[in-house]
Order: structure tokens, then C-alpha cells, then sequence
């Protein structure tokens, strides 16, 4: 699993670009919803996308 850091997260938030995070290859992913769960990563295949919001609550929650 990729580590994807809490500041990662924070910059994607704050940049007001829809992006998110594969955490199976921890490829940066646009065009994602806030909200996403397990959307197909590009990169790898993998269904392992999350929104960077959703990834915040997952953190922190």
C-alpha cells in the first residue's frame, strides 16, 4: 500500500483541483470527486482511487 501523507492530501484540498489518490501505487489521480471510493487507477488498474476529502476522513476519522 502506498503511503500518501497527510500534507499530500491538504494540497490537493486547498489547490480546488478535483484530485485524488491511488493507494495501491499512490499515483495522483484528477477529475476525481471529493467523495470517490475506489475508483480505477489509471496507472496501476488497481479500484483503489479515493477523493482527497474522502481520504481527510479516512485519516483523521
Amino acid at each position: 500500500m502506498a503511503k500518501i501523507t497527510v500534507e499530500q492530501i491538504t494540497e490537493a484540498i486547498e489547490s480546488g483541483e478535483y484530485i485524488g489518490f491511488c493507494l495501491g501505487c499512490g499515483a495522483e489521480a484528477y477529475g476525481v470527486e471529493p467523495d470517490a471510493r475506489r475508483y480505477t487507477c489509471e496507472e496501476c488498474g488497481a479500484k483503489k482511487v479515493y477523493g482527497a476529502e474522502e481520504l481527510l476522513f479516512m485519516t483523521v476519522g
